[in-house]
């Protein structure tokens, strides 16, 4: 796979990704959620201060430790990417490390910016040490509501394939609510768990070449073969 067509595929993952994340950002108020018909599927618009499907890391400082890390994995991979591209590794490995690439880019993003372009986002609030939501849209302003490296995710996918209660005869959890797939996620973050569950599944197929090579190593050597050097 050519370096041309692994930037297309990042970029492409990256455009879809921040457009669906600015047309909710602006057009839903934080936790509003409309279905699409005819399917159980809904955008549900919530910010993730943390990690990919709401899971949370820390207050100001967790929040820019991750945002760092976050960083320092698109570093990382901008050098492995050219790196396995120059040594012409597997087509379906370089896709899917592009696609884990293209979805830790695409947060990134969020978390660098868009505390600074928005004018509302959740920020946490130093009495309750946690993070408080607001009202009304957000709009886009030079004033933002965080600092670089302090800006929120945006998710908005979910798929809640049952969401119905549990049954009262159920024990601990009888009357509760049962709801399966819970977490609300991104495009980026559906690219990141693509990516890495296709490797972890697809593995002896992706590295089978590069494992010949390494156990059958072509050895070369300056000895002069003639008719002499064959019979004895």
């Amino acid at each position: 796979m050519k370096a041309r067509h692994v930037t297309f595929i990042i970029l492409l993952i990256i455009i879809a990704d921040q457009v669906l994340k600015l047309w909710i950002k602006t057009h839903y108020q934080l936790n509003e959620s409309h279905k699409i018909i005819g399917s159980g599927f809904q955008l549900y618009f919530v910010e993730n201060p943390g990690m990919a499907y709401g899971w949370k890391f820390g207050g100001n400082w967790g929040k820019m430790a991750l945002t760092i890390f976050r960083m320092l994995a698109v570093i990382f991979g901008t050098w492995y990417l050219r790196k396995i591209i120059r040594e012409k590794q597997h087509k379906g490995f370089i896709f899917c490390a592009s696609l884990v690439y293209a979805g830790a880019l695409g947060n990134l993003i969020d978390s660098a910016f868009y505390g600074l372009i928005f004018d509302k986002g959740m920020t946490v609030d130093p009495i309750l040490k946690d993070y408080t939501g607001y009202s009304g849209l957000a709009e886009f302003s030079s004033n933002g509501y965080a600092s670089f490296l302090h800006g929120n995710v945006v998710d908005m996918l979910h798929f809640p394939i049952i969401d119905t209660t549990w049954p009262k005869w159920v024990p601990v959890f009888g009357g509760d609510k049962l709801e399966f797939f819970r977490p609300i996620f991104n495009i980026a973050d559906a690219s990141i768990t693509s990516g890495v569950l296709s490797i972890l599944v697809f593995q002896k197929r992706f590295f089978k070449q590069r494992n010949q090579q390494e156990t059958h190593p072509t050895v070369e050597t300056n000895a002069v073969v003639n008719d002499e050097s064959q019979v004895s």
